[in-house]
């Protein structure tokens, strides 16, 4: 019953993967509530509170933009606040206080700001939460190698976070050369994933941007990441693009990309290879352009709880390469993580008007494409057009279609 009351939508594609347990939710949940992070919403009709987290709870058409254009500093045209400058060393010691302080030095300051991470350093850090409003038009450069803490007990007031930015408006993340390593060795070898003696518990993610609005990441490095690569959570106008996101095949759950209750939202041009309850959620208006997949366990996935309610529509994916991904495409509307069989439900969320488009590439298993649908809320609307999907070491690969209604144009595997 526990489980089914913390059932939530979660779409998770490639490992653009909106991939979250029950366990780790619970974590969430009690962190933020404890720290105010997050207010009180109520859903439809002042009753009954969103489902909490929905990775992947984009909202908000993509055709409406509410991202506004702002002026964005450069090292030759604005203010540059240099973290050595405040004691960092780049030497593998902490540096953490030095970021805070020249974090609150940027922050604070008016105009066009450039926070300067330099290169050729490595700067350790244990978790650390950037916080705004900022007076500043802010830039972060990250030049040098950001590194976390692999001491756990540095984690133990907050284990779900490194890196957060937290409502900073109107700022640009760019990396310049630099790596944001997550470190996560030790996390992935104490997962239950790996040891199933273990109880399964969460780790950190590696960085979370949290309740920014007209923000512009670009050009990120980010490899090994504890668990989550990169959190998109409650923000406005977000254009992400240039991602760098790697971790070994057999690190667990290190999911690239997951996006929260974000609106107006465009991640394009990135580069992913990782490892890897009756509740209403809404998710709409959502388009992936320009992906490239490399061997990864899932491509483009979309996935729900049993037993659920409420809707995943107006979805679009499109210009997205795969290099030997075990599940190109997937729509699985009978989602269970954990130990003992999911009792099977007889309500779902409806998934509807999604569209495939221009997805190329190879397989890594017979099925290419798997859409594994509800029998009392089939998928409907949807679209395959241009898809070509082959197996890595067969030839034509094979389509799975069960309660889908669809349009398929020029794709290989249709479905029987």
């Amino acid at each position: 019953m526990a489980a089914q009351i913390r059932q939530l939508l979660a779409l998770f594609l490639a490992l653009f993967s909106l991939f979250s347990r029950y366990n780790a939710l619970k974590d969430d949940l009690n962190y933020y509530s404890h720290n105010n992070y997050f207010e009180e919403e109520m859903g439809e009709g002042g009753n009954d509170p969103p489902a909490y987290p929905s990775y992947y709870g984009a909202t908000g058409s993509m055709m409406a933009s509410s991202f506004q254009q702002y002026t964005v500093a450069s090292a030759s045209t604005g203010t540059v606040v240099n973290v050595d400058d405040f004691g960092a060393t780049g030497d593998k010691s902490h540096d953490t206080d030095a970021f805070e302080k020249a974090w609150t030095k940027a922050c604070s300051s008016k105009g066009a700001v450039v926070l300067l991470v330099p290169k050729g350093k490595n700067y350790l850090l244990k978790p650390v939460r950037f916080t705004g409003p900022c007076k500043s038009n802010l830039t972060m450069q990250i030049y040098g190698n950001i590194v976390a803490s692999d001491d756990r007990s540095d984690y133990e007031e907050d284990n779900r976070h490194w890196l957060v930015f937290d409502r900073v408006d109107n700022f640009l993340v760019e990396g310049g050369g630099g790596k944001i390593n997550g470190n996560g060795k030790i996390w992935w070898q104490n997962s239950c994933k790996i040891n199933k003696n273990l109880p399964c518990k969460g780790a950190p993610t590696a960085l979370t941007f949290y309740k920014n609005k007209n923000l512009v990441v670009r050009n990120l490095n980010i490899q090994d990441a504890q668990q989550i690569h990169v959190s998109f959570q409650r923000c406005t106008g977000v254009r992400a693009s240039g991602f760098k996101i790697t971790s070994p095949e057999k690190s667990p759950n290190t999911d690239g990309i997951h996006i929260t209750n974000t609106q107006d939202i465009q991640v394009t041009s990135s580069v992913i290879g990782t490892g890897s309850k009756n509740s209403k959620a809404f998710v709409s208006g959502v388009t992936v352009d320009g992906a490239k997949l490399s061997e990864t366990t899932n491509g483009v996935r979309i996935k729900t709880w049993q037993g659920g309610s409420g809707t995943a529509r107006d979805i679009k994916f499109q210009n997205i390469e795969m290099d030997n991904v075990k599940n190109p495409i997937i729509i699985d509307q009978s989602y269970c993580d954990q130990s003992k069989p999911c009792e099977e439900q007889s309500s779902a969320v409806q998934v509807k008007n999604v569209v495939y488009s221009n997805i190329k590439g190879t397989s890594s298993s017979e099925v290419a494409i798997n859409f594994n649908c509800s029998k009392n809320h089939p998928c409907q609307g949807i679209v395959l057009q241009k898809v070509n999907l082959q197996d890595q070491d067969n030839g034509p690969a094979k389509a799975v279609c069960n309660n889908v209604k669809l349009r398929e144009e020029d794709t290989v595997p249709k479905c029987p």
